[in-house]
């Protein structure tokens, strides 16, 4: 984070995304902030409160790819929730905190997996002298020495044998190296995983007790293991699994997660509209109003309980997200709307957007079909008309019917290219180039009939 400026981290996601400016610069300011704060002396640090963000714009327009973005840029554990599957606590649906111990979880399994990659060559290590006690067994030594001079003389043979049996394991270990033991069988016992499935049917009752009883009940039962032949490359590949968990440091893990995502962790709130409005006279709406109370406290600061302890969520930065049709900011309460400072209106798609998003970006629609198609050895051309063509359908069809901006262009495509996609492992042809006239073509019967592109597109 010390490396990337505002500017910097604009340029990143204008690789991904297309306009938006307004946008992304807000969110590279909050970004870079976070940075800051951590540089301020420590008397002070605790009181600056991360400033969070309501995005705001109609469906398809780039909210949630930019807080995507914004998270594998800085590595940041990141969760998406939509705020409409949450109800007020005591109620059947999701309980807020529950995103908490989703964001925990996600951090602990990402670095649980980097842990083991580090250790993955020594675990390498351990799995091969493994392998060769499998292939090479120890010989039972023989017990029944009656005197001294018999077992001097036993000793003698022993130590023979133990330079025998190294030369021989080193010439194992380096067949094994070279490949020429991958046919070769050997005997494995792997832990049998299977166990009873306990189905929970309360909504928020295990959550509330912060244990879990899988891990619970894991610990009571008997660790069951099963025989099973296994050729020598995947009994490497099981053992080596095995010993890379057993040389992960796990409270260390859980530490540096829990430190993680109190200082760095994003959570992204999409449909936060959904949950606003009044209650219309009936008292207070469990799935909006009693939501945004309990959503408060969580934005504003509060301690979370999680199977792997407690959880701040002081320096969490919260990036909400709604099309804002029906209602507006200012219709969510007040003491929600003052903990997102940061208000952005993010633009509708036009034309010439569309034909920046086929083209420009690194993960473009077109080069994706692009090399789909070329796994089939077909070598798909898209001409500047056809582009053209395809944006102003797009635009069009975003007219006419539901506004779902660059969501569009995916149906488009598919329909578009369905015959190619369809005929091309059975084609002889090596280059396919769409056009202009294609794309009209392809299209005119079903634009020109409102019910059926209704349906289609």
């Amino acid at each position: 984070m010390s490396d990337l400026k505002p500017s910097e981290i604009v340029k990143e996601l204008d690789k991904y995304i297309i306009g938006q400016n307004k946008a992304k610069r807000s969110v590279a300011i909050a970004l870079r902030n976070r940075w800051r704060r951590r540089q301020v002396p420590d008397d002070l640090k605790d009181e600056i409160a991360p400033k969070n963000i309501i995005l705001i714009g109609p469906t398809g327009v780039g909210k949630t790819e930019i807080a995507r973005r914004l998270s594998r840029l800085t590595d940041s554990p990141f969760v998406k929730v939509e705020a409409s599957k949450f109800t007020e606590v005591g109620y059947v649906g999701r309980d807020v905190e529950s995103m908490i111990r989703d964001l925990i979880e996600l951090a602990v399994n990402m670095l649980k997996i980097r842990e083991g990659e580090a250790v993955k060559e020594k675990a390498q290590q351990i799995a091969e002298e493994r392998i060769l006690d499998l292939l090479l067994p120890k010989s039972n030594e023989s017990q029944g020495m009656r005197n001294e001079e018999t077992k001097e003389t036993q000793l003698e043979v022993i130590t023979d044998n133990v330079s025998e049996s190294n030369s021989t394991r080193e010439k194992l270990r380096s067949m094994l190296r070279k490949g020429k033991l991958d046919n070769r069988f050997v005997d494995l016992d792997v832990s049998d995983r299977s166990m009873p499935v306990v189905e929970i049917f309360s909504n928020t009752g295990m959550e509330e007790m912060g244990l879990n009883l899988k891990d619970m009940f894991g610990g009571l039962m008997p660790k069951g293991t099963k025989r099973r032949k296994v050729k020598v490359p995947e009994a490497m590949e099981i053992i080596a699994q095995e010993e890379a968990q057993g040389l992960v440091d796990m409270d260390k893990v859980v530490k540096k997660s829990v430190e993680m995502v109190e200082q760095s962790g994003i959570i992204f709130l999409d449909e936060i509209d959904k949950v606003a409005g009044g209650s219309g006279g009936h008292g207070p709406d469990v799935s909006r109003e009693g939501v945004q109370r309990d959503l408060l406290p969580i934005v504003e600061g509060s301690t979370v309980t999680t199977k792997y302890g407690p959880v701040k969520t002081d320096h969490i930065l919260f990036i909400a997200s709604g099309a804002f049709h029906v209602v507006k900011p200012s219709d969510l309460i007040p003491e929600l709307q003052g903990r997102f400072p940061i208000r952005v209106e993010l633009d509708s798609l036009d034309r010439k957007d569309f034909e920046k998003i086929l083209t420009q970006p690194q993960n473009a629609l077109l080069l994706q079909y692009m090399a789909l198609l070329r796994t089939e050895g077909v070598e798909l051309i898209f001409e500047d008309e056809a582009v053209v063509e395809i944006a102003r359908v797009a635009e069009d069809v975003n007219t006419s019917t539901e506004n779902i901006g660059a969501r569009r262009l995916h149906t488009l495509m598919e329909c578009l290219l369905e015959d190619i996609l369809f005929e091309s492992p059975d084609s002889d042809e090596q280059k396919v180039i769409i056009d202009g006239e294609y794309v009209h073509k392809k299209f005119k019967n079903i634009k020109d009939d409102e019910d059926l592109s209704r349906y289609i597109l």
